[in-house]
């Protein structure tokens, strides 16, 4: 059985959202221009209301050779998309949801976790909210609205399927998985919670002959993060460990006769950076950073990105039959 992996939307659309900003759901209240005397059970008038509240802030982008979408995060025109929506485009054009075409500056970029920042001139434009992707739950309502195949702002529903997870040979980690359902024109479009908050931008769609597409989000923390930087330095920086790590498998556990079977098995030490300065070694198996415990490669890489050049991160580590806890101060990672 042949898989596929792609960007939600590659050719025709893309779509993204998150919001910034605090929400706080209100009671239900019917859409303008519901039918009067229809009765919806609680859980349906609760999409329908989603729906009705989010779709606003949705618009379409465009660049030459694809076109999808994006979430106004800010009343004054900030707007928030998947970096492989604007591709190495400066301008895009942004289609409003009142019917407004508006040309949009690319405000920076971050392809480690396919997010873009985009700005078009307005004031008082509908935002959506922003929930903590951290506090996500497995099971939990996921509501998607975006522009597959060009049908703007199409509202799909599922579930969280599950957290954390890396796709393929995908760059892309601690990915959101949903059983909404995505396809090409979703990708970058908001993966929304029950109460109206975006929890995920939607980038990836995973395909197999035979079987349903696999859709999966970017956690809104690591949006929100990006938004934050190029909105108040213009750029995005990361920081480095300075290691190569890899997930333990039980043939990797046999070959290098490894005590542990959940961590980060180190692979290489980069001469110089902080991991060396600090001492760890090849061949280390990484099971916490900071308070967090590491299943995981990309669990390390999580821990990280969510700090700053500068901070010290207690980093514990497995080494044969010894466990030791390491202080790292971490450094801003070369410019790529």
């Amino acid at each position: 059985m042949r898989k596929f992996y792609a960007p939600a939307g590659l050719a025709l659309a893309l779509g993204v959202g998150i919001g910034i900003g605090q929400h706080v759901p209100g009671s239900l209240v019917p859409p303008a221009g519901a039918e009067a005397g229809v009765v919806r059970d609680a859980d349906e008038q609760r999409v329908i209301q989603v729906a009705h509240d989010v779709s606003p802030a949705v618009v379409s982008v465009t660049r030459q050779g694809g076109m999808g979408s994006g979430v106004i995060i800010r009343k004054d025109g900030v707007i928030v998309t998947n970096n492989h929506v604007v591709g190495d485009a400066s301008e895009v054009r942004v289609k409003l949801a009142d019917g407004r075409r508006l040309v949009g500056k690319v405000l920076g970029t971050d392809p480690s976790v396919d997010v873009a920042i985009v700005k078009v001139d307005g004031s008082d434009l509908p935002v959506a909210p922003m929930a903590d992707s951290d506090r996500l739950e497995v099971g939990q309502s996921a509501i998607a609205i975006g522009n597959p195949l060009g049908f703007e702002r199409t509202v799909t529903r599922g579930v969280v399927s599950a957290v954390n997870r890396t796709v393929g040979d995908s760059e892309l980690d601690g990915l959101i998985q949903t059983d909404a359902s995505i396809n090409p024109g979703n990708s970058g479009g908001p993966l929304i919670d029950s109460s109206g908050r975006v929890i995920g931008i939607n980038t990836l769609v995973v395909r197999a002959q035979g079987a349903n597409g696999l859709g999966f989000a970017v956690p809104i923390n690591n949006a929100r993060d990006v938004a934050d930087q190029v909105l108040k330095n213009g750029h995005v920086t990361h920081v480095m460990l300075g290691v190569q790590v890899g997930d333990i498998t039980p043939e990797i556990a046999q070959r290098f006769n490894l005590s542990v079977m959940r961590g980060a098995l180190v692979a290489g030490v980069v001469e110089g950076s902080p991991a060396d300065r600090a001492g760890l070694k090849e061949g280390d198996v990484i099971t916490q950073v900071g308070d967090a415990q590491v299943a995981g490669s990309g669990d390390v890489r999580r821990q990280i990105r969510g700090h700053a050049a500068g901070d010290t991160v207690s980093v514990r580590v497995r080494r044969g039959n010894e466990s030791l806890t390491l202080n790292v101060r971490l450094a801003e990672a070369p410019a790529q």
